[in-house]
């Protein structure tokens, strides 16, 4: 089955960026002995849209200009090594447990990442998100500011009405399972701040519930409206509204009715979940029964670009995430350069 028009552009418009990009990205995959791991890279490299780096022995069969590292024999490792022990002696943890740590790939890749030897990190194709997450915030930590490392999910869907063009930002479908008020307006504004990376638009953002305004009243609800005045505080210059209804957020004729006078309602092209659950059935149930494309996931609140791939991933999806953390990790060194 083909993928919505709306999947073909957002990924057509990254693709443009990528291969604008001087320098270009380098971006560390980990699972450097994954035959979809390398098959992507090739693509990728050959495509012109960023640097692979593979973790792991070279192949025989791999194409000479795709670099490959392995940490048992890499000179860094010391470097890498001292670079985790500042970040976990608090924790206990010496200077040999850092180094051996330093040599396992995933957490090599990650240092690597946090030592500036890389630019960006996609891993996850024969690991779990638990364990990619702990490796990222053990090696690179969160950014400035964040207290919560969440997920996007982009869904784009044939109905061009809907969200941006037929996409829309889902979040969090992948780590928090029940976030907390103060969690869930961490996570609006980081949704936001990737809509504005990945999309190039300004994000219309709904705190979603099972109530629109009041209409349900559950401690469940009151924390979506809470998580709403915190976003407000927080980040007085985004669009954002709640607690609403799904159909609220994205019909316009539902949003005028549920929600009078919101500008958000009935406009939202970013849909902020309340808990995993809700998140995590609702992307799969829209792909599934209707035919649309979810890309992703995407981490955001990292201090650098590293993003998770499903384990069940092809090599699409690998080269996908390629192109959008190059796009990611782009932006972060501009915003560091800036600040």
């Amino acid at each position: 089955m083909s993928l919505p028009p709306s999947a073909v552009e957002f990924m057509a418009g990254h693709l443009e960026r990528a291969r604008a990009q001087r320098p270009k990205m380098r971006i560390v995959f980990p699972e450097g002995d994954d035959g979809r791991v390398i098959e992507a890279a090739v693509r990728l490299k050959r495509d012109g849209l960023l640097e692979p780096i593979l973790i792991g022995p070279r192949p025989a069969q791999a194409p000479r200009e795709i670099e490959f590292l392995e940490p048992e024999s890499s000179p860094n490792i010391k470097k890498y090594a001292a670079v985790y022990y500042e970040r976990r002696r608090s924790r206990g943890v010496t200077h040999m447990e850092a180094e051996m740590t330093a040599r396992r790939p995933l957490y090599f890749a990650k240092l690597m990442l946090a030592a500036g030897d890389a630019d960006g990190c996609v891993g996850g194709a024969s690991t779990t998100t638990a364990e990619a997450v702990r490796a990222g915030l053990q090696c690179i930590g969160t950014a400035a500011g964040v207290r919560t490392v969440s997920s996007v999910f982009f869904l784009c869907v044939r109905d061009r009405s809907f969200g941006h063009n037929g996409v829309l930002a889902l979040s969090d479908c992948a780590i928090n399972i029940e976030p907390s008020s103060v969690q869930l307006a961490d996570i609006a504004i980081a949704t936001a701040h990737s809509v504005r990376t990945l999309l190039g638009v300004e994000p219309s953002v709904a705190l979603l519930s099972f109530s629109t305004k009041g209409s349900g009243k559950h401690r469940a609800s009151e924390k979506v409206v809470e998580a709403l005045r915190i976003v407000r505080a927080r980040a007085p210059e985004l669009h954002a509204d709640g607690e609403l209804q799904a159909d609220a957020a994205l019909v316009p004729a539902v949003g005028r009715s549920k929600a009078p006078g919101s500008t958000v309602a009935g406009a939202a092209n970013t849909l902020i979940f309340p808990d995993l659950a809700s998140a995590n059935i609702a992307y799969k149930m829209v792909e599934r029964l209707g035919d649309a494309a979810a890309i992703g996931p995407f981490l955001q609140g990292l201090a650098k670009a590293g993003n998770d791939l499903s384990r069940g991933c092809s090599v699409e999806d690998i080269y996908n995430v390629g192109v959008v953390t190059a796009i990611q990790a782009q932006a972060g060194t501009a915003s560091s350069r800036a600040r």
